[in-house]
């Protein structure tokens, strides 16, 4: 069964396509069959006007039409759509899906922060890891941070912080916005014994594979500084070039690494697993999990 999911963030748009199938012990698996990834940028408009403009709408809508053009190709049954942050921010963000659902017939939902902590911790990796152990998941994204908190197999607390790549480029992040994230993370995490961080989004990924390191092994926060000082020095035309990086990916990596040191150094988390999941893996998982419930 082929399942699809559309992530429509404040740095690009997402397709991922997966075929789920039962794997011998009756656990689905999730195979990646195609995931194109298409950098709108929609928060370089919504974050510093507080709308989307003409042309990256046109931008947004050309590329759910390609994306749906994929759909039919692979035959893609089921599909979960959402957006976040910039399209929560923007005055004309409804407007704009409303135009994409009658031309396309895609219905893209914009969701809270909340929900987006929730559909990223649907992957459940900490399920994985050991029960007794504490698990922060970090997911930074360009317009917020979606923080989740996982303690001896139980759900503690997850909050969205509007603290992004996009939103510090762009200068708009205040003092008072950092001691803020700070204090929530002192407070919820206080009296939990060493806590071990999960990160997902593009750039913690790119980290990981620019780490070298064994899939499946962690990265040090000494690293993620490390990276951090490394890629502070250049310019964003000599990231691209010395790291092979994107140029939009090049502007937003020293932002994110900002961001990831500064939780784990509050949550006192000295290592970060990478396994190379976001919001759309989330969504998929989700869209299944919903499947599965009507078909019951």
């Amino acid at each position: 069964m082929k399942l699809a999911a559309i992530d429509i963030g404040s740095n690009a748009a997402r397709l991922l396509i997966s075929e789920a199938s039962p794997k011998t012990n009756g656990e689905m698996d999730f195979t990646k069959v195609n995931l194109v990834r298409v950098p709108l940028r929609l928060g370089f408009d919504v974050f510093s006007t507080g709308t989307i403009s003409d042309r990256k709408a046109e931008e947004l809508m050309n590329t759910v039409k390609a994306y749906k053009l994929l759909l039919e190709v692979y035959e893609v049954k089921y599909l979960k759509a959402a957006a976040t942050s910039a399209m929560r921010d923007a005055t004309n963000g409804r407007e704009i899906l409303k135009q994409v659902r009658q031309e396309t017939g895609i219905d893209i939902r914009i969701i809270t922060g909340e929900e987006e902590a929730s559909f990223i911790f649907e992957n459940h990796i900490a399920e994985h890891l050991a029960a007794t152990h504490s698990y922060l998941y970090i997911d930074v994204g360009g317009g917020s941070t979606e923080l989740t908190f996982f303690s001896r197999n139980r759900l503690v607390f997850k909050t969205s912080i509007n603290i992004g790549t996009i939103r510090l480029l762009q200068h708009q992040v205040t003092d008072a916005q950092w001691q803020q994230m700070k204090d929530i993370i002192k407070q919820q995490l206080r009296g939990y014994g060493p806590i071990t961080a999960i990160g997902s989004g593009g750039n913690i990924n790119k980290i990981f594979s620019l780490s070298k390191r064994k899939e499946g092994k962690p990265l040090s926060l000494d690293t993620l500084k490390d990276f951090y000082k490394e890629f502070a020095n250049f310019t964003v035309e000599e990231r691209i070039h010395l790291y092979n990086l994107r140029e939009d990916r090049a502007d937003v990596i020293v932002p994110a690494l900002q961001i990831y040191v500064n939780v784990m150094r509050w949550a006192d988390a000295q290592e970060i697993y990478v396994p190379k999941i976001g919001l759309a893996d989330g969504l998929i998982q989700s869209l299944y999990a919903e499947i599965s419930h009507s078909h019951a």
